[in-house]
């Protein structure tokens, strides 16, 4: 079964350019991936300030945007985030939310994510309330497809320490509730889950009467101490038949768009690849793929053999821990190099990716 793989760009902080996100249709078709999803925390008029209109420019490079995935054959979305809108959804709300999908719709998107992450969740209607908006806007949208986010999209207990406490029976309510064609992201075990045990998606399928559609949260690094580390290294515990269990697989890169190609590379391996998938041969491959041809000159090393000395350096020990001289000499390293995977590196390093606030990664 070829798996659903794509990208969200769902992360809180620094965020992408437009041109990055051009250059990522080419990258994602190349190497097996079948959609994008523009979804941006710092993107106000797709969450707190959701009833406002882009500025002309920025619909225009969004409707630009569409296309050129579109173009390649790559399904393109957006993630709306109504924020709390479920607390007061009178005719009003539910008037401005139907236009604020029409204004959608013109963009042509193929993938609608309605996302009520990130919101306070302890009330006792939220499943019922979240069902009918949800019905009202699958009646709308032009989209092909629409995923719906749970406020809860975890079993961690973490996410009732932020959100208040879920309702009973929450998740049944809204697997009865929500049509069979509206797909459900789900992070796994934890926020940041490390493996999606089989015995966990066959639970959630049961809860939720559908196949869970995977939010991903690696390699992403937005949280305030998890923005001090990169995350280079292959996706591990994906394996193949996560297609079968799973409607689709969305990952939440780093605020690192070139460095995040390392690791997204590897991921539509392991699926296809299956038992015989190596993470670190293809985490070399990738980085052979990638990074080899920026050289120094004759005779000097490349910039994938340095990034492979690296390594632990970046993903283990992290910014907090290194110390002033290191960083220093490697900011004068990587500096040396004429690329945009050295110059995301040495930005790290120089602190431009913190983030002070908490955020559900952090």
């Amino acid at each position: 079964m070829k798996p659903y793989l794509g990208v969200i760009e769902g992360f809180f902080g620094r965020e992408w350019s437009f041109e990055e996100r051009y250059g990522y249709a080419d990258f994602l078709q190349r190497n097996g991936y079948r959609f994008y999803i523009y979804a941006p925390k710092s993107d106000a008029i797709l969450r707190k300030s959701w009833r406002q209109d882009w500025p002309a420019d920025t619909a225009t490079r969004l409707a630009a945007l569409a296309g050129r995935y579109q173009g390649l054959g790559l399904d393109f979305g957006l993630g709306l985030s109504p924020f709390e809108i479920y607390k007061n959804y009178d005719s009003s709300a539910r008037k401005s939310l139907l236009q604020k999908i029409n204004r959608l719709n013109a963009l042509g998107i193929d993938i609608l994510c309605l996302l009520f992450d990130d919101m306070r969740g302890d009330q006792t209607d939220l499943a019922e309330l979240q069902v009918r908006i949800t019905q009202d806007v699958l009646a709308y949208t032009s989209a092909k497809r629409v995923i719906m986010c749970p406020t809860y999209y975890s079993f961690t207990p973490q996410l009732e320490n932020l959100f208040g406490a879920m309702p009973e029976h929450y998740f049944e309510d809204l697997g009865e509730g929500l049509p069979d064609e509206v797909d459900i992201f789900w992070t796994g075990p934890e926020i940041c889950s490390r493996e999606y045990p089989q015995h966990h998606l066959e639970q959630v399928n049961e809860l939720l009467r559908r196949k869970p559609f995977l939010w991903d949260n690696y390699p992403v690094n937005d949280g305030a101490d998890i923005s001090r580390f990169l995350h280079l290294k292959a996706f591990e515990d994906r394996p193949h038949t996560l297609a079968g269990l799973t409607s689709g697989h969305a990952v939440n890169p780093m605020n690192q768009p070139w460095l995040s190609r390392i690791p997204l590379y590897t991921l539509p391996r392991s699926y296809a690849q299956g038992a015989a998938y190596d993470p670190d041969e293809v985490l070399q491959e990738a980085l052979q793929e990638l990074c080899s041809h920026f050289t120094l000159g004759p005779g000097d090393s490349d910039l994938a053999q340095e990034l492979a000395s690296d390594l632990d350096t970046f993903q283990t020990l992290g910014l907090n821990r290194l110390e002033r001289e290191r960083r220093e000499e490697l900011i004068e390293r990587y500096t040396r190099f004429d690329s945009p995977y050295s110059q995301e590196i040495v930005a790290w390093l120089r602190d431009e990716y913190s983030i002070d606030q908490d955020c559900l990664t952090g």
